[in-house]
């Protein structure tokens, strides 16, 4: 099956980093430091991140964290893109393995990654797709949801035939309240209470089900 792109997000602002890592080194160097900060965020919330306990953090001097960011906010939306990226990976991988027959197929995949990354990725639960740093931290033009809503617009158009106009509006909406029930699911829940979960998906279907097509 030929897969869309789901998250191909160009993104409007400037890259976080100072200079990209051209040697392996370096790039293994600037990988410490986000795994570092993700740890961090984890215990201590974005607020009290620092550079200075990054850069201790990853096992490396301060000036060779400013080598590459030029702040703290600078590390953190390099975190959240390589989050972008792996959420864009893991949906791929799955609609690459799956059998789609219903346009819910497609948008219960999408909710599994979510709630995957949720569990799995350091920092993801407090970070989001960057909300903490950003409203807009994917395109300098609209929010972080929106991004992401759009994205998946345009997969269950292309996939289904189902004109973009008719899911514009119906996914942006079910992208915003699936987050917010959600949010309460994992503070309710490190893990997420699944009850919670289990209601997230059931108001998703069922709102989506009364303004998609059969």
């Amino acid at each position: 099956m030929e897969v869309p792109e789901l998250l191909g997000v160009a993104v409007t602002s400037t890259t976080p980093l100072r200079r990209q890592p051209v040697q392996q080194r370096s790039a293994k160097r600037v990988e410490r430091m986000l795994e570092a900060c993700a740890t961090l965020i984890d215990e201590v919330g974005y607020d009290g991140v620092t550079t200075t306990l990054i850069a201790e953090r990853a096992g490396v001097a301060v000036g060779s964290l400013y080598q590459f960011f030029p702040d703290k906010r600078a590390v953190v939306q390099a975190l959240t893109l390589r989050n972008v990226d792996k959420f864009s990976l893991g949906i791929t991988e799955r609609l690459e393995q799956a059998t789609l027959e219903h346009w819910w197929d497609a948008v219960d995949t999408v909710f599994d990654v979510y709630v995957t990354m949720h569990r799995e990725i350091p920092a993801f639960g407090k970070l989001h797709f960057g909300d903490v740093v950003d409203m807009r931290l994917l395109d300098d033009r609209r929010d972080n949801n929106a991004v992401i809503s759009d994205k998946i617009s345009e997969l269950i158009s292309g996939k289904f035939g189902i004109p973009m106009i008719e899911v514009q509006v119906p996914i942006a909406i079910a992208v915003e309240a699936a987050d917010a029930v959600m949010k309460m699911a994992f503070r309710k829940n490190p893990t997420g209470d699944q009850a919670i979960l289990t209601e997230a998906r059931a108001l998703v279907r069922g709102y989506l089900s009364s303004r998609l097509p059969a």
